[in-house]
């Protein structure tokens, strides 16, 4: 079959009112760009000619500026899933003018498949490469790309000059069965490979190849700090002294790690501690750190969904694709953060929190409980499954008027049960085999900042002591109430509340 090769306009044209669209990528990492960007401008003009235009958009995470940024802007999506990090987007998901619907990452492409979520019309997939038999080769990213696919009536390609045909091979493409025929996800070591380098699809079901030459929207993080530092360090003497004491084997685990500059300067800790051998990764994301580590020997093997780096560390890793070629492999987000394969490889989870409260609750969507930040994303996935389960956060924000330990968190996304440890640049506190007293007092004791330390103590006393779980109820939200009153949680008064 001949492919058409057409215009990202006329591939735009093809997307109706109502549709939904599942799109590659995974961060802005593999996404489509050119033909989402088009679409903007038709919303728009069916706007203005006071038309309705809106679609629902399923993705693998979170998108760039030319697919969730324009269209937020243009009004043009009704409903969106799951992830996402673009400003506009969550101010018109907070503003009420959004349906966002924030689930676990690795349960995105089975939703799909099970009919949770409605039809898929249209995939549009970023490729490096595209045979006339039907073969979709990927690019920096898996997401639920094989899954739109195999749903979609329609696919779009967008063959993106931008990424090297040396991606080709990258990839390892697994779609597990639905239930009641599921059966166990093969692997049994990072490295493991167990499906095809590419998407097979019917090739009668691509109505349009779009040639573009379109970098990813990469996102910079800021520098690592004395505070990150400090983070990472007190990560990494947590885990030096575990694999002392035999916690951890000898030969050290398998690491997943969150996105940002927390995630960077534990990592890189981490590598530098040499104390812990050369270790592996099995995460969601790959960041520039992640590929420093692996040259210099520090990280052994990378597995990911996608490569979240800038586009010239992408480049380098396409221009050295001989040394990454058996160091790196990118796999679907169902499969990257797939419970049962983190459960068996005990994947060591490092992520960060928005808040947590004394007894090891963790916020990681919210700001003040309703206001979405970005989203669960696959910290979930990860969390409940660990061999260990790690939150960090600095121990205070906006210049120390909000502490990051509160006595209940706003807006509950892990609970006491899954987490098992928690960093600040403060200090750990270690939750396993706590009760909740004893982690209410590990961490005021060496989480919180000095700031706040005398006031949780003080919160305690509200309560009588005797419960399972100790609360004043009338007073648990009080350092967020104080902040919204006067701005600065340090001015909190329990005795308003006594």
């Amino acid at each position: 079959m001949t492919l058409n090769y057409i215009s990202a306009a006329e591939a735009a044209s093809l997307i109706k009112h109502g549709y939904n669209i599942g799109l590659s990528g995974f961060t802005p990492a593999g996404t489509a760009k050119a033909v989402t960007a088009e679409l903007a401008k038709i919303a728009e003009a069916e706007h203005a000619a006071g038309r309705p235009f809106q679609i629902g958009i399923f993705t693998g995470a979170s998108t760039g500026d030319s697919c969730d940024g324009v269209l937020s802007r243009a009004k043009a999506i009704r409903y969106r899933a799951p992830y996402t990090t673009n400003t506009d987007f969550r101010k018109a998901v907070n503003n009420g003018e959004i349906s966002y619907n924030d689930i676990h990452l690795s349960q995105m492409a089975q939703e799909l498949r099970y009919g949770f979520m409605g039809k898929v019309d249209v995939a549009i997939i970023e490729a490096c490469e595209v045979t006339e038999d039907g073969k979709i080769y990927l690019t920096a990213a898996g997401g639920i790309a094989p899954t739109v696919c195999r749903l979609a009536d329609k696919i779009i390609v967008e063959l993106n000059a931008a990424h090297s045909k040396a991606a080709m091979g990258l990839h390892d493409v697994y779609e597990p069965l639905d239930p009641p025929c599921r059966r166990e996800i093969p692997i049994y070591k990072p490295s493991d490979r167990i499906g095809s380098t590419y998407i097979q699809v019917d090739p009668k079901k691509i109505v349009g190849v779009v040639e573009t030459n379109w970098p990813d929207e990469a996102r910079s993080f800021a520098a690592s700090d004395p505070l990150t530092d400090q983070i990472g360090r007190n990560v990494a003497d947590f885990l030096v002294a575990d694999m002392k004491r035999g916690i951890i084997p000898p030969t050290f685990l398998p690491l997943q790690s969150g996105v940002g500059n927390i995630a960077n300067a534990v990592l890189s800790a981490l590598g530098h501690e040499k104390t812990i051998p050369a270790f592996e990764m099995y995460t969601e994301v790959i960041q520039n750190s992640v590929i420093g580590l692996i040259r210099e020997g520090r990280i052994k093997f990378g597995s990911a969904c996608s490569l979240t780096v800038t586009n010239d560390c992408l480049q380098g890793i396409y221009d050295d694709m001989h040394f990454f070629r058996d160091k790196l492999v990118l796999r679907p987000s169902e499969i990257s953060n797939s419970p049962e394969v983190v459960r068996r490889l005990g994947i060591i989870s490092i992520n960060t929190a928005i808040e947590a409260d004394i007894y090891g609750n963790v916020n990681s969507t919210h700001i003040g409980g309703t206001r979405m930040m970005n989203g669960i994303g696959g910290s979930g996935d990860f969390t409940r499954n660990a061999y260990i389960s790690i939150f960090t956060c600095p121990s205070v924000a906006k210049e120390g008027r909000i502490s990051a330990i509160v006595p209940m968190v706003s807006h509950h996304d892990h609970s006491e049960h899954d987490v098992n440890v928690i960093v600040t640049e403060q200090g750990v506190a270690d939750l396993r085999g706590k009760s909740p007293k004893e982690r209410a007092q590990a961490i005021i004791e060496h989480c919180v900042h000095p700031d706040y330390k005398n006031i949780l103590w003080d919160y305690l006393k509200l309560t009588d002591g005797k419960a399972q779980t100790p609360h004043a109820i009338q007073a648990a939200l009080g350092m967020h109430a104080e902040l919204a009153k006067s701005g600065d949680m340090r001015n909190t008064d329990w005795s308003l509340y006594a």
